[in-house]
């Protein structure tokens, strides 16, 4: 039970990693490089529909994390389990104080009601999301190597 416990929490945070990393990477990439508002459009657009998911998928994965800690811990890796566990938590309160102020900011502004600035926050939001996309990382890795 243990070992399905292992390869369900890794592959729900990998797909976790995978997301927030092609977003970094490739989405934000495509999307500031489209014309006039449309990269803004798409972002609100973006943050409306991972908004409703991500929540979850970032609870789901603590909480996976923190039953594979109890359930193996007199296991091997155990200390990096927890440590991935307190990583994904971090995740989360950089999520929660950082990020999602800006994206329900983002995700109501339209072309006629956007603040001056909304090429700046947006901008901010990508930086908060660079490390929070190396936090997810180092869990992930620290999952993973918990599996040998």
């Amino acid at each position: 039970m243990l070992n399905a416990l292992e390869v369900v929490t890794v592959v729900i945070v990998g797909l976790l990693v995978g997301v927030e990393f092609s977003v970094a990477v490739i989405m934000n990439r495509i999307l500031n490089a489209l014309p006039e508002d449309s990269g803004q459009l798409g972002h609100a657009h973006g943050g409306r529909m991972l908004g409703a998911v991500m929540p979850f998928w970032y609870i789901g994965s603590v909480i996976l994390s923190a039953i594979w800690a109890v359930a193996g811990w007199q296991h091997h890796g155990a200390g990096l389990v927890i440590t991935a566990a307190c990583l994904l938590v971090v995740s989360v309160v950089m999520s929660i104080l950082l990020l999602v102020p800006i994206n329900n900011r983002n995700k109501t502004w339209t072309p006629e009601n956007r603040p001056a600035d909304w090429k700046q926050q947006l901008h901010q939001w990508d930086r908060y999301h660079y490390v929070r996309v190396a936090v997810l990382v180092a869990a992930f890795t620290l999952l993973v190597v918990a599996l040998a």
